[in-house]
C-alpha cells in the first residue's frame, strides 16, 4: 500500500483530506530557513508540490488513508441516524436566538438517557461531535443543565470539521455559543469540548488545523475560568494572529449577545475584535483583574511538590526562572526530574527537557518512568501494564529537546517554544548550562555573555507562561569558598548573575556518609512563595525517589522506608484529572482507574 510516508512526507495523523502545507524532504536538509514549509499537499487527489525545489508526485490510490489506528484507542458512539429536533427543544433553542436549520446544519438532536443527577431516563440534548465526517463523540446536555461527554471516548473541537484549510476560525467555549456564530452564517466555529478546564485536546490538531491559519478569533465567556483560558489560548497560537471578542460589562457570552442585540450586531463583535495588546507596554487596564484579585484576597502561595518540609520554603510559579546547582553527583538532575514529574501530577505542567547529560534519552526516560511508577524499570521488577501505561503518561506530558541545528539557546527556545505551541508545555529544563553552544559575540566578555543568556531565559519564561529551570555547575568547592563543602549559587561557574537574576535558588548536596540528601532553598524572589530554607530528604536508588526525612538522626536514616511514606500519604494527593493512571496504596505501581496518577 503506498503511503505518503514512503516519499518522507509526514502527514498529520489527524488529517485524511484537504491541503496542507509541509516541510518538503527534498530540499529541507539544505536550506537555511528549516521551518520554511514549501511543499504543497493534496490529501484529497493524493498529489504534492514544493515550491522551493519544484519536486512533485501523485500516489497511485487514496488507499493510504487506512492507515492503523494510532496508539491511543478510543471508544466509538453507537452508530445512530440523527433524530429530528423535537417541536419543544426546538422552540427552546429558537428563544435563544438558533434557528431550526441551524440545528439541522450542526446535527444537534434529542434523544433519551439515564441521568443519575436527574434521577432516571430524561429527555437530553445530543451535541454531536464529529471528526472527517465519523462521529466521535456526543455530549449530552439535560434541561437541569447535566453535561456527560461519553466516557473514554476521543476529546476534539466541537464542529472541528468546518475549520478544515480555512484561513480563520472563531473559538468560543461552549456549543450554543458555537451555534449562534453559526445562526449568524459563520460556518468557521468551533468550541472547546470541555469548557474552560485545560486545552490539552488541542495537542493533536495544532499542527495541519490551527498552523495555517492567519486569524484566530478568541469568543471566550468573560468569567475568570473564560479569561484564563483566553490566556491558554493566546499562549498556544501566539499573540500576533489572536484576536479578542468581548461582548460588554451587559453579556457575558456570544449567545447572550445574539438574544440581546442579533444577528448582525454579533458579527459586529468580529470585526470589532481587538489585536492581543502590543508586547512590552503596559496600563493598568492590562493588570487590572489582577490586581483586583489581590485586594480581594491576597498574594497566594505558589504550586507545591507534595513534600511538606520543602513545601514550606517554597512554592513555583510560572513566568520564572529557577536555578538549581550543586557539586558533581549529588543528585540536581534527579531532583529536577522529581519536580517537574509532580508539578505535572499536580498541575498537569508538561515539560521539556533539554538534557544532554542523560543522553540516550532511552536512559533518562528510563529515570523516569521509575519515579513515575515506583520501582527498577529492568529485570523483570516493573509489571509490563505499569510499563505501558507509564510510556503512554511519558508520550503525553515528557519531551525532550535535541537541536540538530545545535545546541545554542536560541536554538533550544526556538524548539521550546514550537512545544508551547503544539504540545502546551509549561516547563523547560535545560540541563546543564555548560552543555549549551555559546553564540560567540567579540563584544561581551563572560559575565556580559551569562547575564544575557540568563536574560533571554527570563523572557522566554515570561512571554510563554513558562517557569525555567537551569541547572548550572559550581566551580571547584573548596574549605574556603564554601560551607562544609556545600556550594551556592554565588559558586557556579562563570557569575554572580546565577543568583542575582534568579527568581528562585536550590541548592543540592547529598551527604553520602550520613546517607541523606539536603535541597537548600537558598533564593525565593518574592516572599509570598516561600522564604528560604532547607529540607533533608533521603534518596531511594531502586525508584529515583525523594522522601523527605522526618529525623537527621542515623538510626533514624538507616530504617526510613520511603515506600511506606509513599503509601500512607501520596496515595490521598490531589491529582491533575488528565491521565488514567492510578497510584494504588498497597502496590508500587500504576493500574488504570479514577483519573490520578502515581504520586
Amino acid at each position: 500500500m503506498e503511503k505518503f510516508e514512503d516519499y518522507g512526507i509526514v502527514i498529520p495523523h489527524r488529517r485524511r483530506t484537504g491541503k496542507l502545507k509541509l516541510i518538503c524532504p527534498q530540499c529541507n536538509p539544505t536550506r537555511s530557513n528549516k521551518g520554511d514549509k514549501s511543499l504543497s499537499v493534496d490529501l484529497d487527489r493524493g498529489l504534492w508540490n514544493c515550491h522551493h525545489c519544484g519536486w512533485s508526485g501523485a500516489l497511485k490510490s487514496d488507499d493510504w488513508r487506512k492507515r492503523p489506528p494510532t496508539a491511543k484507542e478510543y471508544k466509538r458512539p453507537q452508530p445512530r441516524p440523527i433524530a429530528p429536533v423535537a417541536p419543544s427543544v426546538a422552540a427552546y433553542f429558537l428563544n435563544r436566538g438558533i434557528s431550526k436549520a441551524t440545528l439541522e446544519a450542526a446535527k444537534v438532536d434529542v434523544g433519551k438517557e439515564y441521568v443519575a443527577e436527574d434521577g432516571g431516563e430524561v429527555t437530553v440534548i445530543r451535541f454531536n461531535y464529529f471528526l472527517d465526517g465519523e462521529l466521535v463523540n456526543v455530549k449530552s446536555r439535560t434541561n437541569k443543565k447535566h453535561f456527560r461527554l461519553i466516557p473514554e471516548a476521543e476529546l476534539v473541537p466541537y464542529n472541528i470539521d468546518s475549520i478544515r484549510d480555512t484561513p480563520e476560525c472563531v473559538i468560543t467555549e461552549g456549543e450554543i455559543d458555537c451555534l449562534s456564530f453559526i445562526e449568524c452564517g459563520r460556518k468557521d466555529v468551533i468550541s472547546v469540548p470541555n469548557g474552560a478546564k485545560n486545552t490539552a485536546f488541542l495537542d493533536e490538531f495544532m499542527e495541519g488545523w490551527f498552523d495555517t491559519k492567519d486569524t484566530i478569533y478568541i469568543a471566550v465567556d468573560t468569567d475568570s475560568a473564560g479569561l484564563s483560558l483566553r490566556q491558554e489560548l493566546i499562549r498556544r497560537f501566539g499573540a500576533e494572529r489572536c484576536r479578542i471578542v468581548t461582548f460588554g460589562d451587559e453579556c457575558k457570552d456570544a449567545n447572550e449577545y445574539l438574544q440581546k442585540y442579533g444577528k448582525a450586531a454579533l458579527l459586529t463583535r468580529l470585526d470589532e475584535a481587538k489585536d492581543v495588546k502590543i508586547s512590552g507596554i503596559f496600563t493598568v487596564d492590562d493588570y487590572e483583574e489582577s490586581l483586583d484579585d489581590i485586594y480581594n484576597h491576597g498574594l497566594r502561595k505558589g504550586m507545591t511538590l507534595g513534600h511538606t518540609a520543602f513545601d514550606n520554603l517554597i512554592s513555583f510559579e510560572t513566568k520564572r526562572l529557577c536555578v538549581v546547582t550543586g557539586i558533581p553527583s549529588s543528585g540536581k538532575s534527579e531532583f529536577i526530574d522529581e519536580m517537574c514529574v509532580r508539578l505535572n501530577n499536580r498541575y498537569g505542567l508538561k515539560t521539556a527537557f533539554f538534557s544532554p547529560e542523560n543522553m540516550p534519552i532511552a536512559y533518562h526516560a528510563t529515570k523516569l518512568i521509575e519515579k513515575i511508577v515506583g520501582c527498577r524499570l529492568a529485570n523483570g521488577s516493573m509489571p509490563y501494564q505499569s510499563y505501558s501505561l507509564a510510556k503512554k503518561y511519558l508520550s503525553e506530558n515528557f519531551f525532550h529537546i535535541m537541536p540538530e541545528e545545535g545546541n545554542t539557546l536560541s536554538n533550544i527556545l526556538a524548539k521550546a517554544q514550537a512545544l508551547v505551541r503544539r504540545k502546551g508545555i509549561k516547563i523547560l529544563v535545560i540541563d546543564p548550562y555548560n552543555r549549551l553552544e555559546q553564540e560567540l559575540d567579540s563584544k561581551l566578555n563572560e559575565t556580559q555573555t551569562i547575564s544575557r543568556q540568563l536574560d533571554m531565559m527570563t523572557t522566554f519564561a515570561q512571554k510563554n507562561d513558562v517557569l525555567v529551570i537551569l541547572m548550572a555547575h559550581p566551580h571547584k568547592i573548596t574549605k574556603d569558598n564554601s560551607e562544609a563543602g556545600i556550594p551556592s549559587l554565588y559558586n557556579i561557574n562563570g557569575s554572580a548573575h546565577f543568583y542575582n537574576k534568579a527568581d528562585f535558588g536550590i541548592v543540592v548536596h547529598r551527604d553520602r556518609h550520613a546517607g541523606y540528601t539536603l535541597v537548600r532553598v537558598s533564593k525565593v524572589k518574592f516572599r509570598h512563595l516561600g522564604e528560604g530554607g532547607d529540607a533533608y530528604f533521603k534518596f531511594d536508588i531502586r525508584n529515583g525517589r525523594y522522601a523527605p526525612l522526618p529525623s537527621l538522626d542515623p538510626s533514624a536514616i538507616a530504617a526510613f522506608d520511603d515506600r511506606n511514606y509513599l503509601r500512607e500519604t501520596l496515595s490521598d494527593t490531589p491529582t491533575y484529572a488528565q491521565s488514567s493512571f492510578r497510584f494504588s496504596p498497597n502496590e508500587d505501581f500504576l493500574t488504570e482507574n479514577d483519573n490520578q496518577v502515581p504520586f
